[in-house]
């Protein structure tokens, strides 16, 4: 109504703040402890609140010192704002653990105050390292290969030039050829995950002919040697509506389950588009063993790659969906009645996105 004042905003509490917050006095005696906190510790707002800091939260440096004692001299210098984040354990006489423990000096005219303490469990960040080094191992390993492959060969023509026939020259050259391509795709692949993990991809929607689209990624399979026509059969079935989509990220998650059939799979790559209410979908289906139902929830994960799922870098999957999924579709994994995998997206019109 004209007058009346807008509702105000709830003020946030320390409880609402999703890190663990432990706030002391000079002294070093407990002043706050959010829930986060508890959930972190362990140990009960109603235990912490008036105790020194040591007494709940033994924190120990990399070298098993006392920290608390440690940043004596931080707290001392009027200067000193807080301490950039570290890893401490927290060592209680039962167990320990390791926090990520950021440190906030507060100052009233150089005085020091309070201390905030902000604390972090490390299972998330151990995941992400542990998936940055998954990433570069599967790099470094799939790199190996090819890179032998294309330095060999090089080095040999380059020395007996003249000892090889034209047919060997060819031979080596499409190796060669072929070895470069196999690199390129690993580099963009790697472009790839970067771009999703951090939340980077950019959508370039236009008309796109999806059954064109299809057309062609099937005719490269062919021409470059991957599998003859009559391993494909393709069809559509009803009309498909006018898609707006991104060219280039829709064709390549149709390389991308194209090729998971082909390596992984056997048999017929059997695909069919159909028209739905809202938009389209598509079904990559082969003859082979499939994927086991315990491993449905598994597949577009990245570098996964089951038990016998051979070379590859395991990403071509995880891609797949991420894309997919930025188009505001959605992509599953099956069985065809005769065994063997049948990956099915569904992805909506669309429309053109301007800038």
């Amino acid at each position: 109504m004209p007058g009346s004042e807008a509702p105000a905003a709830p003020q946030v509490t320390w409880d609402d703040i999703p890190d663990g917050i432990v706030v002391v006095d000079p002294a070093g005696r407990v002043e706050i402890f959010n829930i986060a906190a508890v959930k972190i510790t362990g140990v009960t707002v109603t235990a912490a609140l008036g105790r020194h800091l040591t007494e709940i939260l033994p924190l120990l440096d990399e070298r098993g010192n006392d920290w608390w004692e440690c940043s004596r001299a931080s707290r001392e210098l009027p200067r000193v704002t807080g301490q950039p984040e570290r890893r401490l354990t927290l060592a209680y006489p039962s167990s320990e653990r390791d926090l990520n423990v950021t440190v906030r000096y507060v100052r009233a005219e150089g005085k020091l105050t309070q201390v905030s303490l902000s604390l972090r469990d490390t299972a998330s960040r151990e995941r992400l390292e542990r998936n940055r080094a998954d990433l570069v191992s599967t790099v470094a390993h799939e790199l190996r290969s090819p890179l032998t492959s294309v330095k060999g060969f090089t080095a040999t023509l380059l020395a007996k030039w003249d000892r090889f026939t034209e047919e060997q020259k060819k031979l080596m050259l499409n190796t060669v050829n072929t070895d470069a391509d196999r690199v390129t795709r690993l580099l963009a692949e790697v472009l790839d995950v970067s771009r999703i993990d951090s939340g980077r991809i950019q959508m370039r929607k236009q008309i796109v002919d999806l059954e064109h689209t299809l057309r062609r990624v099937v005719d490269g399979k062919v021409a470059a040697g991957e599998a003859t026509h009559d391993r494909f059969v393709v069809r559509t079935e009803g009309e498909l509506p006018e898609m707006w989509l991104d060219s280039d990220k829709i064709e390549q998650v149709l390389h991308n389950l194209v090729d998971n059939a082909l390596r992984h799979g056997a048999g017929t790559v059997t695909i069919v588009m159909r028209g739905t209410p809202s938009g389209a979908e598509v079904t990559v289906a082969d003859e082979g063993e499939g994927v086991p139902e315990a491993s449905a929830s598994r597949v577009f994960t990245k570098f996964w790659r089951g038990a016998t799922r051979g070379n590859g870098t395991g990403l071509g999957l995880y891609i797949a969906r991420a894309l997919i999924e930025a188009h505001g579709g959605t992509i599953t994994v099956g069985r065809v009645p005769g065994g063997g995998a049948e990956f099915r997206f569904v992805v909506p019109a669309g429309a053109p996105v301007f800038a």
